[in-house]
Formats: C-alpha cells, structure tokens, sequence
C-alpha cells in the first residue's frame, strides 16, 4: 500500500495536433480508434465530474479532503479541455464526431444530470448516487492510466510521441489522484450495497458507450470501406500489448468489489510521478508557469 500523499494541482498543459496522423498508431485503425473514444468520452465526463463534486463540497467536514476534492476538480478540468481540443483535428481529418458526442452530452447532462427534486433526502440520495458512480468509474480510470503509462508496445509500434504524451500524462494524474473519487464517497456515505449497485451500472455504461464509439469510429473513418469492431479486435491487441489485457480488466473487479479494497492498494504513485516529472506537456507548463508574465 502506498501510503504518501501528494498535494493535487492542475498541470496546465497544451498539445500540438498538426503532425499527428489520423491513425496515430501506424497501421492499426482498431487500436487508435478504441483509443481515440477517450476524446468523445471525457470532455463531457469529466465536465459532469466537476459539475457533481462542486455540488459535494459543502457536504465534506474535513479539510483535508476538501483540499484533495478541490485539485481533483482542477485536473479533472483540464483533462476535459485537453481531449476536447482533439476533435478539431479529427474534423480536419474527415471525421466528424459530432453524432457520437451529441449522445454522450445528453447521457451525462440529462441522464446523469441535475434533478427537480425537493430538498432534503431525495436530493441528497441523487447526489450520493452520483458520487458512487464517479468512484466506480475512477476505478477504471486509473486502471487506464496505469496500463498506458506501461505500454511500451506503443512505443515499438511507433505511436505518434504527442499524443502517448496527453494519454500518458492525464493516465498519470489518474493515478496520482486515485484514491479521491473514493475517499470522498467514503466520507459522504460509504455503503457498500450502493458501492456494488453504481458499480455494476458504471460498467455496463462505460462498456456500452466504449463500444458504441468504436463502431462509430470505424464505420465513419473516411479511409475504411466495410471496417467493423469486434471482441476478438479488442481481446487480440490486448494480448499484443497495445490495448489493455482483458484478463486483467476483468481482474479488477472483484478487487473494487472486495469489502476491504482502497484505491491506494492499486498501481504506483511513484510511477506516476516519474512520467509527471518527464512528461513534455508537464515540463512545458512548469516553464511556463516559472516564466516572468510575458517574457517571450
């Protein structure tokens, strides 16, 4: 177990998109394009994560938290931005994601969203509801980050640099800050029948909507004729080592089943931090933040 904690800020990175290729993993549209769903998924996510913990915060009595709460919020934010500003240049490539992302928005504005509901229990209960679920699909989120900052098969296969840099620095803060989403359910309810239940819905949403992406991807990718997603893609890459293994997504969940499970038991801080500490993007907003306001 990990035990050290690490004061969460906000990295204020920016990535260059004009070199990188429509499949940035050369030759495999199945693996950049199962990638690629994070872009259509996260801005609209990690905007209702926001939206939702910005609502908890009165709710949290104790300091501490409430510090790790707020830098969860400025990470999550620029998380959002960051992939959202890879849809531009899917565009410029003749891939119109509009039609996927307008679904997406409406899962997490509408669905997922703010209630008319009376004050009191009946809006307490949504809001722990929602708290759950965000713990549960942080699971995975770290899950992500920690195979990607681990996938040296990208890097063989000749992976465009930049964006393995945004995958692997926003993997890394999903480490760094994995344990929050958890903890802050914890102090605000922290029934297991509730974590079980969220769980089971996270899941089935996210392999849903991941699915659906893909499908979307491949059938809309102006360079494919007749291209269609399969399980046997997925499991295939994720035994070559380019996607995630499903033995081990699979692995994961009777450990966030288990009644003892704590996100600090899973993957490694340190490991993070090191690719924080090398990231271009992270070195790059760390310059800027020590330059002079407008020095050149």
């Amino acid at each position: 177990m990990e035990s050290e904690r690490i004061a969460l800020k906000a990295r204020n990175v920016s990535f260059s998109w004009e070199d990188t290729p429509l499949h940035w993993v050369p030759g495999d549209p199945f693996t950049t394009h199962t990638i690629n769903v994070l872009h259509l998924l996260l801005p609209a996510g990690e905007r209702w994560f926001v939206h939702v913990y910005e609502q908890a915060l009165p709710l949290i009595e104790d300091d501490r938290l409430r510090e790790d709460v707020i830098g969860f919020i400025g990470q999550e934010a620029m998380h959002s931005q960051s992939h959202d500003e890879v849809l531009p240049h899917l565009r410029e490539q003749g891939l119109d994601p509009t039609p996927y992302t307008a679904q997406v928005d409406w899962f997490f504005e509408k669905l997922l969203g703010d209630r008319t509901l009376p004050p009191g229990r009946a809006r307490r209960w949504w809001l722990l509801e929602r708290v759950a679920l965000i713990a549960a699909i942080e699971h995975y989120t770290a899950f992500l980050g920690d195979w990607v900052l681990g996938a040296a098969e990208l890097d063989r296969r000749g992976a465009d640099p930049t964006m393995l840099d945004l995958l692997r620095w926003h993997g890394a803060e999903e480490v760094e800050h994995r344990s929050v989403a958890f903890d802050l359910f914890t102090h605000l309810d922290g029934s297991y029948r509730r974590r079980a239940r969220t769980w089971a819905s996270a899941f089935s949403a996210l392999l849903f909507l991941w699915q659906r992406g893909v499908r979307f991807f491949m059938a809309n990718d102006p360079t494919l004729t007749g291209a269609k997603a399969s399980f046997k893609d997925f499991y295939d890459r994720g035994r070559a080592g380019v996607l995630p293994g499903t033995g081990a997504m699979l692995r994961s969940i009777p450990r966030y089943l288990g009644r003892d499970y704590h996100p600090s038991h899973e993957f490694s801080t340190a490991q993070a931090v090191a690719y924080l500490s090398a990231s271009p993007a992270a070195l790059a907003a760390r310059r800027a933040e020590r330059s002079p306001k407008g020095a050149a």
